[in-house]
């Protein structure tokens, strides 16, 4: 725990640590790692065991999986493609995903796949990057043929196994016709894996590689990455999915002998990452500072406000917004941002304690990460249980309401 606490109530830091001590005391969440920063001065919690059943404790470098909260920093790695002019936003995809031409297109989005026609214009970069390529995840259309399909030929979950190489998992989505025109509708997570392709086609080499030459690496984050090395497995705690009824733990992954024990054919940009709260206050902080990392400059100034302001027209954020609200009874909150950037949720309407303009994203394996201009302030929360009920959610709920009390001018 940080001693200097400059820019939070003592009393504030005190009801976030009780609030999260409530949280392990439970025996619904096993462990946690925490970290808020403002104004230059860090504070750290990191409570609870790497195991429901006890064990070696939470510790500051504990290793977590990042699924969803992988996005705002595998993004960077396209911004830097654009900053270089290496591709445009405008850009159609072809060229480099030539899986994608010539797309078909459902002529109803919950209709037979066989009924089709052709695509307004082709698949942009620009699409890709904003999640309006036509495919992906509908929260409102889940039982729908075209959803049944997209997970057959492109989910590699815990339960379903490893990815293909990038190649072979394109090949398979470019099988499939889109659900909407593009540009027609916002949809979740596809368009991120896809993004991973395109970065990975246009530098040359794997996305990895990429991502850790241009922004891991300058920016310290040698935790970050798509596997575990076997000298760090035990930092790494297993990922546990609650029983939703019952609550019990059911392990989803183990470290050894796990997924991430062993480098990945697909490199998943929308999910893959695994890291730590000290390795993502340095990207958050970076973008803080509008793309400058201990005077070396990663992105572009006008990179990061493209990625941290919304993107979205206004039909696109209505979509958007009544998807996630249709599933608020999940993940209470969780979503109900109003606007989307590039890679990350923008908050462009104030619906609980953080301000407009908070950017940022949440994770399907119990993570959080955040930050705003306004205040100053990074928000990062990490466990091991996953979102399969409500114990994760109501956690990071509380995160962040009791982390805006905190702040003291």
């Amino acid at each position: 725990m940080s001693t200097n606490s400059k820019g939070f109530s003592r009393t504030g830091l005190d009801r976030l640590h009780g609030v999260l001590e409530r949280h392990i005391e439970s025996k619904r969440i096993p462990g946690l790692v925490a970290l808020v920063s403002r104004g230059g001065e860090t504070h750290v919690e990191a409570l609870g065991t790497m195991r429901h059943e006890g064990g070696a404790p939470m510790r500051r470098d504990t290793i977590f999986r990042m699924a969803s909260v992988s996005k705002p920093v595998t993004m960077a790695a396209t911004m830097v493609l654009l900053d270089e002019c290496r591709m445009r936003l405008d850009d159609p995809v072809d060229e480099w995903l030539p899986e994608l031409a010539d797309r078909k297109v459902l002529k109803r989005p919950e209709g037979p796949l066989d009924e089709t026609v052709p695509a307004n214009r082709p698949i942009t970069v620009r699409d890709l990057m904003t999640c309006t390529m036509g495919l992906g995840m509908d929260f409102e259309l889940m039982q729908s043929p075209i959803r049944t399909a997209t997970f057959e030929a492109t989910d590699y979950s815990v339960a379903s196994g490893l990815a293909p190489h990038q190649d072979e998992w394109m090949r398979r989505l470019g099988e499939l016709p889109l659900q909407y025109q593009p540009g027609e509708r916002w949809q979740y997570d596809l368009a991120s894996e896809v993004t991973g392709v395109l970065v990975s086609r246009i530098a040359g080499r794997p996305f990895e590689d990429f991502l850790r030459e241009r922004v891991l690496e300058p920016l310290g984050m040698k935790d970050t990455g798509f596997h575990v090395p076997a000298g760090k497995l035990d930092r790494l705690p297993p990922q546990y999915g609650p029983d939703p009824v019952t609550g019990e733990f059911h392990v989803w992954d183990e470290a050894e002998g796990g997924r991430l024990s062993s480098p990945p054919e697909f490199q998943g940009a929308g999910g893959g990452l695994v890291s730590t709260v000290d390795d993502y206050q340095a990207y958050f902080r970076m973008l803080l500072d509008g793309g400058v990392h201990n005077g070396e400059r990663i992105l572009s100034r006008a990179a990061v406000e493209l990625m941290t302001t919304n993107r979205l027209p206004p039909e696109l954020l209505a979509g958007r917004s009544a998807m996630y609200r249709s599933v608020a009874h999940i993940a209470p909150g969780m979503g109900q941002h109003g606007g989307w950037g590039y890679g990350m949720a923008v908050r462009t309407l104030r619906s609980d304690y953080a301000p407009v303009g908070q950017f940022g994203w949440d994770g399907g394996t119990g993570t959080t990460a955040y930050a705003d201009r306004e205040n100053q302030v990074t928000g990062i929360l990490f466990t091991q249980v996953g979102l399969s009920n409500q114990s994760s959610p109501r956690l990071i709920h509380d995160f962040w309401a009791t982390l805006y009390q905190s702040i003291d001018d």
